[in-house]
């Protein structure tokens, strides 16, 4: 996996499905497109409009946590969120964001150091974040789950493998 390098967006603890994708349009918005214009709403109003292609979310713990909808993590990954950052992640979310390709780290020491508007730097295969100045380690991921998130997310890691 390449260098991921963005813009931080940074939110507290238990920040749950509920709020990263509103629970009111679960059953009515299907696109990713027009989900990406609801991300992060009843946090911040504006994270939607001002989010940027290859920006960063950092969070506290239990990121994700709530109902295992995919909406929260298709949401944020239309709406150019390169990668997410927390000290924990809901187990159901960390599953659901590995699936849908969109690259997550586990780094508790960094998310103290870090404010929004910051720029981090994330290497995924070698365990290092950098903000600056600093480096903080974590687990590199997995050779398999790199797979899976270089190649899109798991539906697309599937098809590449069975030459579809």
């Amino acid at each position: 996996m390449p260098r991921i390098e963005g813009r931080v967006w940074k939110f507290g603890d238990h920040v749950n499905t509920d709020v990263i994708f509103p629970g009111k349009y679960t059953y009515t918005i299907s696109e990713p497109a027009e989900m990406a214009r609801h991300a992060m709403e009843d946090a911040d109003p504006e994270f939607a409009q001002k989010v940027q292609t290859g920006d960063i979310i950092v969070a506290g713990e239990n990121f994700g946590c709530g109902s295992s909808r995919e909406q929260a993590v298709i949401c944020l990954k239309a709406a150019g969120v390169a990668a997410i950052v927390a000290r924990s992640f809901a187990r159901i979310y960390y599953r659901n964001a590995i699936n849908q390709g969109l690259p997550i780290v586990q780094c508790p020491e960094a998310v103290d150091a870090i404010e929004s508007g910051d720029r981090v730097a994330i290497d995924l295969t070698g365990g290092v974040l950098e903000h600056a100045g600093k480096r903080y380690s974590f687990a590199p991921l997995p050779p398999e789950v790199s797979e899976i998130l270089a190649a899109g997310g798991l539906v697309e890691y599937v098809k590449q493998k069975k030459g579809m």
